[in-house]
């Protein structure tokens, strides 16, 4: 008896805890819910797949075949925005449930996110694959495609890490990085409910400074003590600099067909309207100024707060 007792405690205390069970499975359940939110402003417009320059035959808009990723090259903007977010939004959960066994729970929920992102890539291309015309840019468009979606659901994974995370840096950094496609996302919901006819007209402007909005923020709640969290506000400055203009620069190559296919005029292009957006013409100034003005705000206001806590009357 004596022999078989610590065989025993070591069988019971191999089992995973009842407690880190219920952790991973709602994290895993949370990663799904968030992974189907980021693409729900495409699901609900009926997820018909946007019409294709390379289409084997001649077909009506709504009768494309049903995609649960928008694929198209004029899209790729919004499938950042639509799989990022899906990222973002479980990161976020994560940190602000804070649960005892967080590392367990953020990669179960990276694994929820995955699976409904996979899934949707899975489907896409198969049914795209299926109606393109058989040929060499057919295959070229497939590849591009395949790279630009494979490349946003690593973001949306980073997205989601460092979300997540306890850190208050990575978490600011995470929004940051995030304001652009989060605001994308928006204007995709607007999109989707109003259609392009019934846009409100103060979309546009809204698109336009609530990134620096978000991000200045996410400044002030990550303030500037210790030294190290400049760290942050030097990322997040960039960010609304460089993201907003890289955006600007692919939807104006991919969006025109006068270099269409032809690669390396493709890249001149964007390279020539990227270092025209990032230059002093480009317009970034304003929501710069914006954000950290936000944010040196909330530093303020912050700081009166501390010392009324600190000295009551």
């Amino acid at each position: 008896m004596s022999h078989s007792e610590p065989v025993m405690g070591q069988a019971t205390s191999s089992k995973p805890p009842r407690a880190s069970v219920s952790d991973a499975a709602l994290g895993w359940l949370l990663g799904i819910v968030a992974g189907a939110l980021g693409l729900a402003p495409w699901w609900i417009t009926g997820a018909t797949l946007p019409l294709q320059n390379l289409w084997a035959t001649e077909v009506l808009p709504d009768q494309m075949p049903v995609g649960l990723l928008p694929l198209n090259q004029y899209q790729l903007t919004s499938i950042v925005a639509l799989l990022g977010v899906g990222g973002a939004a479980a990161g976020l959960t994560v940190r602000i449930w804070a649960p005892v066994r967080r590392r367990l729970v953020t990669w179960c929920a990276a694994g929820g996110v995955l699976a409904v992102q996979f899934t949707a890539t899975a489907q896409s291309f198969a049914v795209l694959n299926e109606g393109l015309a058989v040929g060499s840019m057919s295959s070229v468009y497939l590849a591009g495609l395949l790279a630009g979606v494979i490349g946003s659901i690593i973001a949306a994974l980073i997205a989601l890490l460092l979300m997540a995370s306890p850190s208050t840096v990575k978490t600011t950094i995470g929004v940051g990085l995030m304001a652009v496609p989060v605001t994308s996302w928006g204007v995709e919901w607007v999109v989707s409910v109003a259609g392009y006819t019934n846009l409100p007209t103060a979309v546009p402007t809204i698109a336009r400074w609530l990134p620096a909005a978000l991000i200045g923020c996410a400044l002030a709640w990550c303030g500037n003590k210790p030294a190290r969290r400049t760290v942050a506000w030097v990322a997040n400055l960039a960010f609304l600099w460089f993201v907003p203009a890289l955006f600007t620069s692919v939807q104006y190559v991919l969006g025109t067909r006068v270099v269409a296919g032809d690669v390396p005029e493709m890249l001149l292009m964007s390279r020539q309207i990227l270092t025209a957006t990032l230059g002093p013409d480009g317009g970034a100034g304003p929501t710069i100024f914006l954000a950290l003005a936000i944010g040196l705000a909330g530093l303020g206001v912050r700081a009166i707060l501390a010392r009324r806590v600190s000295n009551p009357a």
